[in-house]
Parts: C-alpha cells; structure tokens; sequence
C-alpha cells in the first residue's frame, strides 16, 4: 500500500465529490479518515449543503487535525438525546430512529439549526427570516469555530460549494480558488426549503445547491483539470437504484431518494462519453498534414481536446433496513457512529481492490469504479431485507 500511495502522489491529484445529505454525511467523514490513514489527501474538493459543511471543516484545517475537527463536528450535532433501542429484535430500531428524527424537527440540531421564534407563520413582518421554520444561527458559529477561514483562503486544498441562485434559478459556486469564502458561503449551500432560510451574498440570494443537482461532479469536470491525471473519490448519501414502494411512506423515502441521487450515474456515464469524445478529437488532431494544424478551426478543436486522464472511485451510502425516509434527519449518536464507519469500510475496502490499484494503467478517457456495489446489509428482523438493499 505504501509504494502505491507513493507512486499515485507523483502522478495524481486527489479530488473529493461530496453529496447532500444531512446526518448521512457522517459516511463521508469516515470515509475521509480512511483515505488520510492512507495517504490520498485531496487537492481539491467539491460539496454541496452536508458535504460543502465536511469540505470547509477538511480544507480550513491542516492535515493533522482534520479528523478531529470532523469527529468534534458530528459529536456536536449528534450531542442531542442519546441512548439506544432497548434489544434489537422486531421494530426496536425503527422506532429508535423514528423518535430521534422526531427530536430534531421539535427540538433542532445542536450546532446546525434551531426552531425559530415566533414561528415562521406568525412573523410579524416579511423577509427572509420568516423563510424557514429553523435558523441557521448555530450553523454560523459552528463554522466560525471549526473552520479557518484565512487558512481556507491560503491553504493547499481547493474548496468549491454548489448553491442555487434564487432570482435566476441557475447553479452558482462559490469557489476557494476564485475568491474569499466565508461561513455565509457554506451556509448558503445548506439552505435547504422550506426548513432552513435563504442566505443573502452580495445582494443575492441562495438556497441549497440540491434543488438543482446534488452531486458536484459535473463542475469538476468542467473546471481546467489541475493535473495530467485526477483520482475523484464521489461519495453519495443516496442510491438511485431501489425497488417499488409498499407504503406511502416508503413512497416518500423513494422519492427521496431519486430525487437527489441527482441520476449520478447517468451523468457519469454522459461524462465520460463526451470525455472519451475529445480525447478522440486530441488523437485526430495529432493526425492531420502539416498544412493544416495552423488553420483557425484546427486550434480552435485543439484547445477542447487537452484532457486528463481521470478515474472516478463511487462510493454509495446504502440504507439498512430499518432506515426510513427520516434518515436524513436522524442525529442520534447510535446512527451517526454507524454511518462514520460505514463510509471508512467501504473506502478501505475499495482502496484494497484491484482495480483501484491498477487504475494507473489507463493511458486516456474515463474509468468508474465502483468496487462496493456488491456490498449487502443485514436485514433487521422485522423488515424484509429487498425493500432497501440496494
């Protein structure tokens, strides 16, 4: 592994594509820790609303506090009710982590949203503060107490958030490499409606970048490519592929879960055609007579068919069983735990397989790897194991 590790250094940049997800993003922490145990830390990351919130708190630190920082954030925003199912037979877990889910939308998240006082419908005047049944107050102090900002600004990690501009209803992304970030930044792409309000930028307003795309890859790949080669680890808080409701709420769960899986694979797979595209145009252009290289349309194709070569590593948070479509808000400490060591399985388990070692190999276009598809979880007792195994 360590002559691996060394060997991807010298010709790879490592790129982080963290989903949305809320209280699932603790996947995506544990998945982190296993790739700095490792030796892949990235250059560059990309999130939106959970995973811009881990990105800040990974690029605003340094390398050696970086897993601190993330495990003292979701030991705060799990610092709620704690406890755990009295036995784990039948509906015990269900009921678990329907009760806690309960909790946060009573009693809020410590560290990242509270109940707004007078409540939004009894406001006494508009405005943007009776645009969400939470605030987000807590947020901004959290982010001011876990992430430099300064460091942000001048450090070695590329930070890149998805927003939505709520005037035009376009994707706006608030990037490290462009400009100064700032909590409000992170915060703009938390602002998920109608819970959490929009957040105001220099006269513009934001919501979650989810309401159009949860997943930031297609702006990694649009933006110049920082080296000859990108290793993108894409980690997702929701799998397209699932099976028919039986109930309405696992309706509401599927639903859910569709809607922002963002067609991640599709687009992956749209990527890497029009990737494969131009480096196809790259090896046409090689072959042309001499006479025409210098023509205008031959260096106009020119600049379009410079690519890297890049492996995309997909990882996906698979629901258990008992999971419902609360799962996105349920911050009990029992669930946050099981998700930070969920998403370091599956990284170390595919940083073992031996596609991701050969990976190099690749000489131009695009490989996918997703080594933890076959992964199962065990069913609980009291649901059937196919309503969400995915």
């Amino acid at each position: 592994m360590q002559q691996e590790r060394d060997r991807s250094k010298k010709r790879e940049e490592f790129v982080l594509v963290l989903q949305g997800g809320g209280a699932l993003g603790a996947y995506q922490a544990g998945a982190y820790e296993a790739l700095a145990e490792n030796g892949f830390e990235p250059g560059w990351i990309a999130g939106i609303s959970i995973g811009a919130i881990n990105g800040a708190i990974i690029a605003g630190n340094r390398r050696e506090e970086r897993v601190k920082r993330l495990r003292s954030f979701w030991e705060r925003v799990s610092s709620g009710a704690q406890g755990a199912p009295l036995t784990r037979r039948g509906n015990a877990r269900d009921l678990f982590n329907n009760m806690s889910s309960f909790l946060s939308l009573i009693n809020g998240v410590p560290g990242f949203f509270e109940p707004r006082f007078p409540p939004p419908f009894l406001s006494p005047s508009p405005g943007t503060e009776a645009l969400g049944y939470y605030s987000t107050a807590p947020l901004h102090h959290t982010l001011k107490e876990f992430v430099d900002f300064t460091l942000l600004k001048t450090g070695s990690c590329r930070l890149s958030v998805g927003t939505v501009n709520i005037g035009s209803g376009n994707f706006a992304y608030f990037d490290s490499g462009k400009m100064h970030l700032t909590p409000k930044h992170i915060m703009a792409s938390c602002a998920l409606p109608p819970g959490l309000p929009p957040i105001e930028i220099d006269g513009e307003f934001y919501w979650d970048g989810g309401l159009v795309s949860n997943t930031p890859l297609q702006y990694v790949m649009d933006e110049p490519a920082p080296a000859d080669r990108l290793c993108i680890f894409q980690i997702d808080l929701f799998s397209a592929r699932g099976t028919l409701p039986e109930t309405l709420l696992d309706a509401v769960e599927r639903e859910k879960e569709i809607r922002y899986s963002s067609r991640t694979r599709l687009n992956t797979d749209v990527m890497r055609e029009k990737h494969e595209m131009r480096c196809a145009l790259k090896r046409l252009l090689r072959k042309l007579p001499e006479e025409l290289r210098d023509d205008t349309d031959a260096h106009r194709l020119a600049d379009h068919g410079g690519e890297p070569v890049v492996s995309i590593v997909h990882l996906i948070y698979r629901a258990r069983a008992y999971e419902s479509h609360a799962r996105d808000y349920e911050f009990s400490r029992l669930s946050v735990e099981e998700h930070w060591t969920q998403g370091r399985k599956d990284v170390l388990d595919s940083l073992r397989h031996d596609a991701f070692r050969q990976r190099n190999a690749k000489m131009e276009g695009i490989a996918v790897l997703d080594l933890t598809r076959k992964n199962r979880e065990v069913p609980s007792p009291g649901r059937q194991a196919a309503k969400r195994i995915i």
